[in-house]
């Protein structure tokens, strides 16, 4: 199997993972990304069995709507039963790096909102330590040199994404070098920076369940209450 008819089973099978949840009145939360892209295409099939999407993206929005998905946004919505996304990077606690595709920040918003976030992703995206992916952080464009400065000290090397902007005007560092020891703690921390929207950890809102490819079968695995 090649990569992309490997994201297209991981596609599938999140839509199979979701039927449960699936009821005329609730609403999805959808990704942004190559792999949630099948996710996409996979939902057209069962779209008269839930009420609508929101979309992390224009481009996944977008998306949804070539398939005659109803899309709405968040403030008309009060919850979503679940949100279905890739990842960059994902190690066993179910912490991530995510922002490859710049949408890191809806995407962070939308994934707070859902009961339940599955993640899909083929197995090179597992590791043992986040920080392989270089962390992309998204800041106000006239803050993008004082936050590189502030991350510097951090002990990364921030490397500005050229002719980027993201859904909501700004700008992408894309963070090399970080030692990321404790997710949770880092990603709080880059977030007191005055003049970032908010990086690409996901330790606070971590994955719930994660369906990941192993020699060509999807696995799913539930993140352990303990971690």
């Amino acid at each position: 199997m090649n990569q992309d008819e490997i994201k297209r089973l991981l596609g599938i099978a999140a839509a199979d993972y979701i039927d449960p949840w699936l009821q005329v009145d609730a609403y999805i939360g959808v990704g942004t990304g190559s792999t949630a892209n099948h996710f996409i295409d996979a939902l057209a099939a069962m779209q008269h069995r839930f009420a609508g999407a929101v979309a992390s993206s224009v481009a996944s929005a977008d998306r949804l709507k070539s398939h005659g998905i109803r899309v709405v946004e968040l403030n008309e919505v009060s919850s979503l039963a679940v949100y279905v996304d890739g990842a960059d990077e994902i190690n066993p606690a179910f912490s991530m790096i995510k922002g490859g595709g710049a949408a890191l920040t809806r995407e962070k918003i939308v994934a707070s909102a859902a009961d339940q976030f599955v993640c899909i992703a083929d197995r090179s995206k597992w590791v043992e330590q986040l920080g392989t992916f270089p962390l992309p952080i998204e800041v106000i464009p006239m803050a993008r040199s004082l936050v590189a400065r502030k991350l510097v000290g951090l002990g990364g090397t921030p490397v500005l994404r050229e002719n980027t902007r993201t859904d909501n005007g700004n700008e992408i560092l894309d963070v090399h070098d970080l030692n990321i020891t404790d997710p949770a703690h880092l990603e709080s921390q880059i977030n007191q920076i005055a003049g970032v929207v908010t990086n690409g950890l996901f330790a606070a809102r971590r994955a719930d369940v994660l369906l990941m490819d192993l020699d060509g079968e999807v696995h799913t695995q539930q993140r352990r209450a303990s971690d």
